[in-house]
């Protein structure tokens, strides 16, 4: 009695008023008074404007004072009830702890737990921390307040994937780079380039994630795109020039150390995903393995969970098992956990996707030595070249070119080096050397073509063939990074390399269908926008390993990483026109591209 009703009718508008209602409760706020505009906002404005002024902050964390409390907690330590919260410091990085030893007594509350790290990291006690799991540190930097003369100790930010994850990772950081950037955030960009450079000093490699189970594991690597990219959106200074500098040395170290040695390296000349931990992955959840399990419990006569903890213990020794487990710890390492183009194999793998990567690395290094150091660059004592590295850019190609190309089908594949036969898995990875800009025009062409026929479909580009998956079911399930699921890096990985080699028009049209899908399920779907699509049947529901984490209800307060970024991307490439029909949400069938 005494109020003014206001009547709301159809699904997106009504999510839009629980979304804002959402917020408003989440900030504490009783009453609100907002524009009832903002119910029929066009549905591309709206997701846009959330992403970048509230996904992207909701997404943000820390770790010092101000935001540790929330970052030690890790839903994938499955004892995390059970003991009291840990963090790990380098060997070498006093300043860090000093700190965290001075803000564990400080917070006696959080009984933080503060281990240094021994000066060498072998896989044997990385093993012996799976019990102890922890976070590990990123950049710290020290300053003196001029007028009181306080220390102040304050932790790079970065962007975590999701609202249950609080760590950075390895190739999301990248994709999620991107779309800050775009956004205006190339602040929180650049900290997120230093954090990486602070794991290749400190850890020796750009982690999986700075969790203590990830230190013999890294992740698909994009540093110097991410830092020439960063650079580009800043002043060209001297001290911006000398920021580049730092970045490219951490990836030269990074390349020689990590990607081109043992166990990476292969006799080929080409680089493997090859993860050096050992035994089982312990962030899985604990029936993960089971299936695998199983047949070894059966045969010594005990049930799973014994045979597992004999098995991590050491007590028994099974070599089948321990070259099942580095592969899949490697196929974490590529970042596509899981698909059956990896699946026990792996390890023994030149992939596509690796190899297009580092010849980036060589060409962007080669090129930044050329232009910002007259061709000579000496690090520690070590002259690098920009001709030494063109050459090895050249050589990796010629390489690349013996090894993974298929005359007969028109695309690449990945070798093995035991079998020393191409894997002929059908996989929308054979974009990636054009987004390298490693191929010819002419063999452009032919990838072009063929891996339009086979990957675009409704929804934009599919992981691989449903031929090459092959059949699934009970005993043979999906995996998310096959047919029928496209992934957002995928996605703009590929419009990059279409634009590359002069096919702008077709990166629209996919870029277009993957916005579509997009726009569609948020409108449709009461604001979800999920990790992943079926990009066939254009539908947000995948019946997969791991589900479909999205935002799911109208409540959502963020978006996953690189989705963030490959909506603002994606909405780069549109004309005004294109955004009117994506409002609209007209088909992509109906829309015309040039």
């Amino acid at each position: 009695k005494g109020h003014k009703k206001y009547e709301v009718r159809g699904t997106y508008p009504i999510s839009s008023l629980l979304q804002e209602l959402a917020l408003a409760s989440e900030k504490g706020i009783k009453h609100l008074t907002f524009d009832e505009s903002k119910l029929y906002e066009p549905p591309v404005n709206r997701l846009s404007r959330m992403i970048k002024e509230l996904f992207w902050p909701s997404l943000t964390r820390c770790i010092d004072e101000q935001g540790l409390k929330l970052i030690l907690l890790d839903p994938k330590d499955r004892s995390f009830k059970r003991h009291d919260p840990r963090i790990y410091v380098p060997y070498d990085d006093s300043l860090a702890l000093d700190y965290f030893i001075h803000f564990a007594a400080k917070h006696k509350e959080f009984q933080l737990e503060v281990i240094k790290l021994p000066k060498e990291i072998t896989p044997e006690y990385v093993k012996s921390l799976n019990d102890k799991p922890g976070i590990l540190t990123l950049k710290l930097t020290e300053s003196i307040n001029e007028e009181t003369g306080e220390r102040i100790v304050k932790a790079n930010k970065f962007v975590v994937p999701g609202g249950r994850f609080n760590e950075m990772y390895g190739w999301d950081s990248y994709f999620e780079a991107l779309g800050l950037m775009i956004d205006g955030y190339t602040d929180l960009a650049k900290s997120m380039v230093e954090n990486f450079i602070y794991e290749i000093e400190h850890y020796g490699k750009i982690l999986n994630a700075n969790r203590s189970y990830y230190l013999t594991r890294s992740q698909p690597p994009f540093l110097t795109d991410m830092a020439l990219s960063v650079y580009n959106n800043l002043p060209k200074t001297p001290e911006n020039l000398e920021w580049l500098k730092e970045a490219m040395k951490a990836a030269i170290k990074e390349y020689k150390k990590v990607w081109t040695s043992s166990p990476r390296m292969s006799e080929t000349g080409l680089s493997l995903y090859r993860s050096e931990g050992i035994g089982m992955p312990p962030e899985t959840e604990p029936s993960h393995f089971n299936v695998i399990l199983a047949p070894f419990a059966e045969k010594l006569g005990v049930d799973i969970h014994t045979y597992s903890n004999l098995y991590n213990n050491g007590t028994i020794s099974e070599p089948e098992l321990d070259s099942y487990f580095v592969h899949d710890r490697s196929v974490r390492e590529s970042g596509h956990d899981t698909t059956y183009r990896l699946d026990g194999k792996c390890a023994n793998l030149c992939t596509v996707d690796l190899n297009s990567l580092l010849y980036k690395y060589e060409v962007d290094i080669a090129t930044f030595i050329q232009d910002h150091c007259d061709s000579k660059w000496t690090i520690d004592g070590t002259v690098e070249t920009s001709k030494d590295w063109f050459e090895k850019a050249e050589k990796r190609k010629e390489l690349f070119e013996k090894y993974l190309w298929n005359e007969e089908k028109g695309i690449y594949f990945d070798y093995n080096i035991k079998t020393k036969q191409q894997e002929v898995y059908e996989s929308v990875t054979t974009l990636w050397p054009l987004w390298a800009g490693l191929t010819t025009q002419e063999r452009a062409e032919r990838v072009i073509k063929t891996s339009l026929d086979m990957f675009e479909f409704k929804g934009g580009l599919v992981c691989g063939t449903e031929k090459s998956r092959g059949e699934v079911g009970l005993s043979r399930p999906n995996r998310q990074w096959d047919y029928p699921f496209g992934w957002a890096p995928h996605q703009i990985m590929a419009w990059k390399a279409l634009i590359n080699y002069n096919h702008e028009p077709d990166a629209k049209r996919i870029a277009y269908r993957w916005l579509y899908m997009i726009t569609k399920s948020f409108v449709d779907f009461n604001g979800v926008v999920p990790e992943k699509y079926d990009v066939v049947r254009m539908s947000h529901v995948c019946n997969v390993e791991y589900g479909n984490k999205d935002s799911g209800t109208p409540e959502s307060v963020e978006l996953l990483r690189w989705m963030n970024t490959s909506y603002q991307m994606g909405l780069t490439l549109m004309s005004e026109k294109l955004k009117r029909s994506l409002n609209a949400l007209t088909p992509p069938e109906k829309v015309t591209f040039q």
